[in-house]
């Protein structure tokens, strides 16, 4: 690799929002995130389903199926 053009590479401290804290690889030495995989719905498996439910519900309703 060439020497100088190439960013500083860090441990970087990644912290989310609902207070959760981990390590990782960047060129930025400390991170703020919104979301993470730990209160991330998909991940937590507390995926809103009513939505789905709804529109299944319509589709339902729509064809007459019972």
């Amino acid at each position: 690799m060439r020497e100088g053009i190439h960013p500083n590479y860090y441990q970087a401290k990644v912290v989310c929002n609902c207070g959760n804290e981990f390590v990782t690889g960047s060129t930025k030495e400390d991170i703020h995130v919104e979301i993470c995989s730990k209160c991330h719905s998909f991940y937590t498996g507390q995926q809103k389903a009513t939505q789905a439910r709804g529109r299944i519900d319509k589709f339902n309703r729509k064809y007459g199926v019972k």
